[in-house]
């Protein structure tokens, strides 16, 4: 009987040391993890004075998260007297500083940007512009609170009924807006800046 329980023992010594190296071997041997090709997108469409840090912090750790790109939209309001493509210098110069420094915060996480300006009548029509021109999988929105700007309740609605894809709505606490950074020589120039310089007028 001592026998035969020593050899049971023996064999399940030989058989956890086969799966040992088993588990070893595969380890060793396994592909390395396909990194992800980051083509999702996460839209954050934000008003001149209503950007919210914290809801661009959201966006961004969700970003990372996802591997996605975070695509910043500047809305820009263009009056009825002007033309829709007419240049808008005040709004450009907040538009770019804001855009860098968004750039700068996304830095910090390590998620590519791909800055974007829609303009319209009103708010909502640059959205609208927003959402018919623009490729996304989510969008990550700032309601306004405490009677301040941004979005309203029926701009929330009214993106809850027209655009496609996943949303994710915050109504931040009542904080400081995130502001354009400090000026310094030798500012990188982005796409937004860009198109902004070929519109403005010489």
């Amino acid at each position: 009987m001592t026998t035969v329980l020593i050899a049971l023992i023996g064999l399940l010594a030989l058989a956890l040391l086969a799966l040992s190296a088993t588990h070893l071997n595969y380890r060793v041997r396994r592909p390395a993890k396909v990194p992800s090709t980051g083509t999702r997108r996460i839209l954050f469409p934000f008003l001149a004075y209503a950007l919210s840090p914290r809801a661009l912090d959201a966006a961004l750790r969700l970003a990372s998260a996802e591997d996605a790109t975070l695509v910043p939209v500047f809305l820009a309001r263009v009056p009825l007297h002007l033309p829709l493509d007419a240049p808008l210098p005040r709004q450009s110069q907040l538009a770019n500083a804001l855009q860098e420094a968004i750039e700068q915060r996304a830095t910090k996480f390590g998620v590519p940007v791909d800055a974007r300006l829609h303009r319209g009548r009103t708010f909502r029509h640059a959205m609208r512009q927003t959402i018919e021109d623009e490729r996304f999988d989510r969008i990550v929105i700032a309601a306004a609170a405490h009677g301040e700007s941004g979005f309203d309740p029926d701009d929330v609605a009214w993106l809850l009924d027209n655009a496609s894809g996943e949303m994710v709505v915050l109504r931040p606490s009542k904080e400081e807006r995130l502001g354009p950074p400090s000026p310094r020589k030798g500012r990188r120039r982005t796409r937004v800046n860009r198109e902004y310089e070929k519109a403005a007028p010489r």
